[in-house]
């Protein structure tokens, strides 16, 4: 088979599982990230998707570029697919249903650190200060600032709130304070951040213009980090803290949220009984 016959073989197959993704009906955050990932395998295979083999697939996650959880989820890419593949007769096997599972890192809390984000918004450009504010002050996740409108900002009884659209299509209010408000809304009803992905910029471009004005080492998830345990010290609620980020568990908003500092200590001091003090 030619090199533009497994290039149309492979663009073939993959708008048809994006249109089995549709109406089964997974979110378009879900559908961009298997297209992502299937669509970075096609570059790397000799071969259309019913030639690929099992060792094709462990060499294509064993990169070493790649930590835990990338590697992780780029293996959910490739057990849907390659399970749709053999379900709806397209393959006789599924290559992907004999990989070892890769177990999932838990991360630990990385918020980044209030000068860095003073020193970071005194030097940004106006549009990228605002990105920033909507990490930090409000834990927006990349893709949720990209997609920032200001006909999504409400005011009620106890002040204005933006309605997210988050993973999994999953609708939430996060508060805003009016000093947000007034930005988000004098960039117009519609795109804050106007471009060419749909309308508005793409999560990727926004990471970047984040990442560009932070120093080395920091991201746009430090700023969601930094929000969501600065959240959690106000009243140690962690329940509110986790439908304000939008998470599903609450124990990934636990990886999120900073123990605040001293609360160990005093947790400890609190145990102790009279009789070792």
């Amino acid at each position: 088979m030619s090199d533009m016959r497994i290039r149309f073989e492979w663009a073939r197959v993959l708008a048809e599982f994006n249109q089995y993704l549709v109406a089964i009906g997974r979110p378009a955050t879900t559908r961009g990230l298997r297209s992502y990932h299937l669509c970075a395998l096609a570059e790397a295979m000799c071969r259309g998707p019913a030639g690929v083999t099992v060792d094709d697939l462990v060499g294509w996650l064993a990169r070493d570029d790649w930590k835990p959880n990338t590697r992780r989820t780029a293996q959910t890419s490739l057990r849907v697919f390659f399970g749709w593949l053999q379900a709806t007769g397209r393959r006789v096997d599924d290559p992907a249903a004999v990989l070892p599972r890769v177990r999932a890192h838990v991360g630990q809390p990385r918020p980044c650190p209030e000068s860095t984000i003073r020193r970071a918004v005194l030097d940004a450009p106006v549009r990228t200060r605002l990105m920033i504010a909507l990490g930090a002050c409000s834990g927006l996740r990349r893709s949720e600032i990209a997609t920032v409108r200001g006909d999504r900002v409400e005011r009620g009884p106890e002040g204005f709130a933006l309605r997210v659209l988050g993973k999994g299509d999953r609708e939430r209010l996060v508060p805003i304070t009016d000093a947000l408000a007034e930005q988000i809304l004098a960039c117009g009803a519609g795109w804050t951040f106007p471009g060419q992905i749909d309308g508005h910029l793409s999560p990727a471009h926004v990471g970047k213009l984040v990442s560009r004005a932070l120093p080395a080492g920091w991201t746009c998830h430090t700023l969601r980090h930094r929000f969501a345990s600065a959240a959690y010290r106000a009243d140690r609620d962690i329940r509110a803290v986790q439908e304000l980020l939008g998470h599903a568990s609450v124990a990934t908003t636990q990886i999120y949220t900073a123990v605040p500092d001293g609360a160990k200590r005093r947790a400890a001091v609190a145990a102790t009984l009279d009789d070792f003090q």
